[in-house]
């Protein structure tokens, strides 16, 4: 059945566009923290490992949620390895060494890069007329800005 919420669907298209881009972000950057989470060492291991363990389990209910947003405004989110490599702009890399430094750093900066993507859609999303992703996004930025306030307190 067509979705009828009161905007138009060239621009909820639009906006599922970006969504979906954010999922592919979100899902790349779950990965990296799950990654942290298995293979991190050294001796603070036991609170580095449960630290990324709710970065990830934060992360997994994102992701849940910004598909949700997609289909609550008729689109369909993308789903595959393939389609969130094709949409991400984050690498795929991971740090030279297994240190909680090496990782907590590497997730920073994949965390800053997608609250700046996120900012960025603000105003895109505003253009559409799409009032409620606007509210979702806004407080999806800042989850993710508490988290990196973590991730820097971590750093030397």
């Amino acid at each position: 059945m067509k979705t009828n919420i009161g905007i138009k669907e060239k621009d909820t298209a639009k906006v599922a566009e970006i969504l979906n881009k954010l999922l592919a972000d979100h899902n790349v950057l779950y990965i990296k923290a799950r990654n942290a989470h298995w293979n991190v060492e050294g001796p603070d291991f036991h609170a580095q490992h449960l630290f990324f363990e709710t970065i990830y389990d934060a992360l997994a209910e994102n992701i849940d949620d910004i598909a949700e947003r997609v289909r609550s405004i008729g689109h369909y989110a993308v789903g595959s390895m393939k389609e969130f490599l094709e949409l991400t702009e984050l690498s795929e890399a991971k740090p030279a060494k297994n240190d909680s430094q090496s990782y907590i750093k590497a997730l920073l900066s994949d965390f800053e890069a997608v609250i700046i993507s996120i900012r960025a859609s603000l105003e895109a999303v505003d253009k559409h007329g799409d009032a409620g992703t606007e509210d979702f996004l806004v407080g999806l930025m800042e989850q993710h800005e508490k988290t990196a306030w973590m991730l820097r307190a971590h750093l030397k």
